[in-house]
């Protein structure tokens, strides 16, 4: 089963802040901040799932989001 895209290009997402434990994709620092999203990429397979052998979970949206520097690095300067 395929789960359709929940979001088009330009829509303002947050990142989900959950707590993890072992293999996640998603670094700590992304967690909560808000981005845009620039691209949908497709339908993949959970790379946290694929890393402990789940193979046949369903097909979800990838997406390229772009973040603001400044809204991950409080002490950006640029």
């Amino acid at each position: 089963m395929t789960q359709a895209h929940a979001f088009t290009i330009g829509t303002r997402v947050r990142v989900q802040q959950r707590p993890t434990s072992g293999h996640v994709r998603t670094p700590s620092y992304l967690m909560g901040r808000i981005g845009v999203v620039e691209r949908q990429q497709g339908h993949y397979r959970s790379p946290e799932e694929l890393a402990y052998g789940k193979l046949d979970g369903a097909l979800r949206p990838l997406y390229t989001v772009r973040f603001a520097q400044r809204d991950l690095w409080p002490d950006y300067g640029g």
